[in-house]
């Protein structure tokens, strides 16, 4: 299950951040932004977050996901569409397949609440 190792980065990168952040308490919150296209099944990485966090700076901190949609960008025709799931990668406009995926793979930690206020996003990828 990769969550749990999805879960373990996220928890070491908050508590780096924590030990360069002189006034940083426990942690509430870790909210991070996950794409339709990462391949993270979001309840699962919330059992596994729930129990890497035991014993840690974590401990009792709530999960919150922020589901981001796949979205594409034919090149020849600039149009651009939610690719959905299974992903459509071919252009609807024109039925190019020269496109790019600009969002949907994101697993990104967006913000962490220490203590009764919220710090600065981390901003690191998993």
């Amino acid at each position: 299950m990769h969550e749990m190792s999805i879960a373990l980065a996220v928890i070491d990168q908050v508590e780096t951040a924590a030990a360069q952040t002189p006034d940083a308490g426990a942690v509430r919150s870790v909210r991070l932004r996950v794409g339709e296209l990462a391949g993270v099944v979001p309840d699962a990485l919330a059992f596994c977050f729930e129990l890497a966090c035991a014993g840690t700076l974590l401990e009792g901190a709530e999960l919150v996901t922020e589901p981001v949609p796949g979205r594409a960008r034919c090149t020849p025709c600039a149009h651009e569409w939610a690719v959905g799931m299974p992903p459509r990668l071919t252009c609807p406009e024109c039925d190019g397949a020269d496109v790019e995926l600009v969002s949907g793979r994101e697993l990104q930690i967006a913000d962490v609440h220490w203590g009764d206020a919220a710090r600065e996003p981390i901003s690191e990828e998993c």
